[in-house]
């Protein structure tokens, strides 16, 4: 007879994709393993197996929910506004805040996608995808001085998503320059640009 799921299941699975998340993003893919994953989430191996099979099946699932995530919050942040200027505020604000939220999770997506089978891998790059298409399309609605074209767009977005998706790197939400401000410096970086005519 097939075990049932109890009422806490998601929240529970989702508990182990964030402490696997820290760990790998601390150790690495190929150094952590199944046990380490387990002592993180606070769960036993045998647990740990009935949510994911494999430790490969951890790092999907890392990386499909940290997508979905990101797609839902820009999607979510568009919704702030019908005015494309104020859309990129809100999206940016989103993205600043999201990544500080789930810099682990940024760097497993970073180092560790291509550990991923080929059909998951495609997976993820399809959601990777999805998000960069909202973006283009939103920093073209922007553009007053036809700089972005098909051949560029994703140029530019890949610029922009630079400035706000490597922050784990470097920037101290809790320095000087607090999330609220860093998006508008971003923001208005790439407003100067785009709204001035060519």
């Amino acid at each position: 007879m097939a075990r049932t799921r109890s009422e806490q299941y998601p929240e529970i699975q989702r508990n182990i994709l964030k402490r696997s998340a820290a760990v790998i993003a601390r150790v690495g893919y190929a150094t952590s393993t199944i046990s380490d994953l387990a002592k993180a989430a606070e769960v036993s191996r045998g647990a740990l197996y009935h949510y994911f099979p494999s430790k490969e099946a951890i790092l999907c699932g890392i990386l499909h929910q940290h997508l979905i995530d990101f797609i839902s919050m820009v999607d979510e942040a568009m919704l702030a506004s019908r005015v494309a200027v104020e859309q990129l505020r809100a999206v940016t604000s989103a993205i600043v805040e999201y990544n500080i939220s789930c810099s682990d999770e940024q760097v497993v997506l970073l180092n560790d996608l291509n550990r991923l089978s080929a059909s998951d891998r495609e997976r993820m790059v399809g959601l990777e995808r999805q998000i960069l298409d909202r973006l283009s399309d939103l920093l073209i609605k922007i553009d007053n001085g036809g700089r972005i074209a098909p051949g560029n767009k994703r140029v530019y977005t890949m610029m922009y998503l630079s400035i706000v998706n490597y922050t784990f790197a470097w920037y101290n939400p809790k320095g000087q320059v607090r999330p609220p401000e860093y998006a508008e410096l971003v923001t208005d970086l790439f407003l100067h640009g785009l709204l001035s005519e060519a």
